[in-house]
This record gives C-alpha cells, structure tokens and sequence, in this order.
C-alpha cells in the first residue's frame, strides 16, 4: 500500500458526493468520494492511500489528461515476473510502488533512473488517517 502526507485543502460537495483537495508535498492531489471520513477538514493533515494496482505510470507525457492526480517520479528498481512488473519508484520524499503489466513495462522499455509521471485517478485515492481528530 501507497501512503503520502498530505493537507486538506478544499472540500466541495454535492448531496453525497465529495471532491477533495491535498497538498502532498506542493504537488495538488484530488480525491473523489462518497462520504467524509470522521474529522476530515480543511487544513487537517491525513495520511492518503493508493493500491499499486491504480498507479499508472506515463514516460515522456505531454499534452492533457483527465488524471487530475500526476506525480514526477523516478524509477528505483523494477522486478519483472510471467506477467507482471513490479516498479519502485521514489516521488519527492515518499518510495511508491506500481504493478503494470510485463507487456507494458517491455514496451515502454522502462529502466532504473528513468524519470516518469505517476498518474492516479481521483476515484482510486484515499484517506487512511486523519492525523489530527
């Protein structure tokens, strides 16, 4: 499991859906959810969560994508099994891990020290702990 520090720093809503803002380390993160965990506000600190199975990983991205959520990021090891690649990665002070697949790691020809964008839907974010209830 991912985790990160984050700050709360807006928190829109409409009946039972939630759109939340973090600052992670000066790079801006959006959750998407249906309920507020207990104690969560602006300006609260959190610790969030990200399955490896939901970080994405793009080499030499440009343009524009509907990933609100994107994090440079450069690879420090990858174990590559039958079907599956493990990838460590290190994002500012946090290590993240990805799992993608064989096939995608071998055509992006990824290597340790590539530098690369993490991308995480909105929708696959969330909040393990609020630090301060």
């Amino acid at each position: 499991m991912n985790r990160l520090s984050a700050v709360v720093t807006n928190i829109e809503g409409e009946q039972n859906l939630h759109i939340i803002t973090f600052d992670c380390a000066g790079n801006n993160f959006k959750m998407m959810g249906l309920d507020l965990p207990k104690g969560l506000r602006v300006n609260a600190h959190v610790t969030l969560g990200i399955k490896p199975s939901h970080v994405a990983i793009a080499k030499n991205l440009s343009g524009e994508l509907s990933y609100s959520n994107q994090l440079p990021a450069t690879i420090i090891s990858i174990e590559n099994g039958k079907l599956l690649s493990s990838i460590l990665l290190q994002a500012n002070e946090n290590e993240m891990q990805s799992f993608i697949t064989l096939g995608s790691s071998l055509r992006m020809n990824l290597h340790v020290g590539d530098q690369v964008t993490l991308l995480i839907k909105a929708s696959e974010l969330f909040v393990l702990e609020v630090l301060d209830v």
